[in-house]
Order: structure tokens, then C-alpha cells, then sequence
């Protein structure tokens, strides 16, 4: 019996928590070690828990680091740091930066001849799988993607970055009216306050200044600056007791047309009840993949759009053709 892939989590918040646990739905994997910029002894995990910089001395027992820091400052570091020791797979989220993320981790892979699978989840990472296939099979058309209602993991994670923050949640808020038009197959011109609104509920530490904070959030590019945003101040009990948990979803479409003008829809959909369970059960699928790559003999940086599915399922080509096909 083949022996099983050896994991290694960076980061021990609900991404590294969900890794962990997608792992024993896994039997072709093992995890191995978390690693923590924390002081090791104050993490309770299932394995080992090491200091991050001591990551270094398990290169040649573990076979694949998924990395689940935030994507506005950890993984930037992160993420090409560690491609130079290990095959590695995160879910870099910022869109308009990926090409430079990608570019950055695709040099330190390459170098060390490392597979590095960057911005897998679900948004980047099966959505934008979708839109390529959807606009691939339907060319005449328009895409639409829409988020929520849920809370989105890097938005808050960004909220918590600005000073004077003690906590924060941000909720993603489709349009109901802007999803019907589409299903409707109205192909309107959508802008992106059109399509959706954001409601941030923030937790300020004590004599924080919350006109900055709110104006920080609200002018914060790549997150909140295109949208209207709405930023709520509440207590840290109201906080636990109304905005624990972590549900999300969302949407892609692409209307188009075929033949003479025949109408046709695509659409594929997610409800979650847990956003970072289910992005850590993606990673989980791209951690295989990664390492099979690797296993090739491949090396660089790859994102979903360069790796084909039947790498991501513990079953054979033959088994996937026999009952999936």
C-alpha cells in the first residue's frame, strides 16, 4: 500500500482548523506538524505544533505545506518563503494581485524545484474554474459572478489588520434584483455596487478612534473601495453571540447564445455552512494534486486553471472513467 502524503499546516486559525480536519475524511493523507508564528505551547492541535521558523527542519518530512495564513500580509511573505523548502498550496484570495503572487512563488519554486499550487479555495480557485469553462463552451455571452450572503474570510481578515481593530466580521450581500435580471437572461451591464454590498461589523479596542477606522475600511483598495460599504461598531459580546459563524456561498453565471440566437444559461452555485471548512477541503483536494505533480517531476507554480481534475480524486483514472464518467 502506497504510503500516505505527508501534510504540514502553516496557521492554526479556522483555515488550519478545517485543514486539519479534512484530513481525517483523507486516508491517502497524514498530517504531519502545524506551524505557528504563536508561541508553540499555547496551540492545542491533534500533532506536533512547531515554531514557523523552525519549519526549515521538517523539509524532508513532509511532503506537501498548505499554507492558510491571511492574503494580505502573511501569504505575500509566506508564500514564496516556504515554495523554497516545500511543495506547497494556499488560497491566495486578493484578485488583483495573483498575477504578481503568482509570478513572486512561481521564482522560488521554480529555483528549488518546488510544486506550488497558489489560490486555491473556492473563489479564486472553483468559481474561476467555472467561468472558464462556461465562457469557453458559451463565447457569446457575459459572465456574472456573485458572492454570499456570507462572510468572506479575507475581507474580515483585512478589517482585523487596521489598527485600533480588536475584532471584525465582514458579510458579502448579493443583489437580489441584479441576480434575478441575469437568471432572467436580461444581460445587464452590472457594475460592482450593482452587484453587491458590504457590511462590516467591527469590534474597536478601547479609545480607538472609529471615524478612522471606518474611513480606512471603506477606502481600503482591492477590498472595499469599489462597493458600498457599511460599517457597524458593536460590542465583543454581541460579536460571539450574533457573528460566530462562518457561512458563505455564491454564484456564477454565464448567459449566452447559440446557433441563431438561441438563449442558453450556465449556472453553478455554492451554499456553505462553513466558508473555511469547505476552503479547506479544497486545498486538501489541491495538496494531492500538488503532490502528484510533483511526483513528475514537475516543478513552479500552478493555479486550477493548469491542473486536470482526475489529479484531485485518491481514485485511479481507471476507477474515475468506470464510475464517474
Amino acid at each position: 500500500m502506497q504510503a500516505p502524503i505527508r501534510i504540514g499546516i502553516v496557521g492554526y486559525g479556522n483555515l488550519g482548523r478545517g485543514v486539519e480536519q479534512s484530513i481525517r475524511q483523507n486516508p491517502d493523507m497524514e498530517l504531519v506538524a502545524v506551524f505557528t508564528r504563536r508561541q508553540p505551547e499555547t496551540v492545542q492541535a491533534s500533532v506536533p505544533v512547531v515554531a514557523l521558523s523552525e519549519a526549515h527542519s521538517y523539509k524532508d518530512r513532509i511532503d506537501v505545506m498548505l499554507l492558510c495564513g491571511g492574503s494580505a500580509t502573511d501569504l505575500p511573505e509566506q508564500g514564496p518563503q516556504l515554495a523554497e523548502l516545500f511543495h506547497t498550496v494556499d488560497s491566495f484570495d486578493t484578485h488583483a494581485r495573483i498575477p504578481e503572487y503568482f509570478d513572486s512563488v512561481n521564482r522560488a519554486a521554480e529555483a528549488s524545484g518546488h510544486v506550488s499550487v497558489i489560490s486555491t479555495g473556492w473563489d479564486p480557485g472553483l468559481f474561476s474554474l467555472n467561468r472558464l469553462l462556461f465562457e469557453a463552451v458559451l463565447p457569446e455571452g457575459n459572465e456574472y459572478t456573485f458572492w454570499g450572503r456570507g462572510v468572506s474570510q479575507g475581507h474580515s481578515d483585512a478589517i482585523r489588520r487596521i489598527e485600533g481593530v480588536q475584532a471584525g466580521v465582514q458579510y458579502t450581500i448579493p443583489s437580489d434584483e441584479a441576480v434575478a435580471q441575469v437568471r432572467r437572461g436580461d444581460n445587464p451591464t452590472l457594475t460592482t455596487r450593482d452587484k453587491h454590498l458590504r457590511e462590516c461589523f467591527v469590534v474597536a479596542e478601547a479609545g480607538a478612534d472609529q471615524a478612522r477606522i471606518e474611513q480606512e475600511i471603506k477606502t481600503m483598495p482591492n477590498y472595499f473601495a469599489d462597493y458600498d460599504t457599511i460599517v457597524h461598531f458593536i460590542s465583543e459580546e454581541e460579536l460571539r453571540a450574533n457573528h460566530s459563524a462562518i457561512p458563505h456561498g455564491g454564484l456564477v453565471f454565464r448567459s449566452g447564445i447559440t446557433g441563431e440566437g438561441t438563449k442558453q444559461i450556465m449556472e453553478f452555485g455554492l451554499n456553505l455552512g462553513s466558508n473555511p471548512e469547505f476552503t479547506s477541503s479544497v486545498l486538501v483536494a489541491y495538496a494531492r494534486a500538488a503532490y502528484r505533480l510533483a511526483q513528475r517531476g514537475e516543478n513552479g507554480a500552478r493555479t486550477v486553471f493548469d491542473i486536470p481534475f482526475g489529479l484531485l480524486s485518491p481514485k485511479s483514472a481507471a476507477e474515475l472513467r468506470q464510475g464517474l464518467l
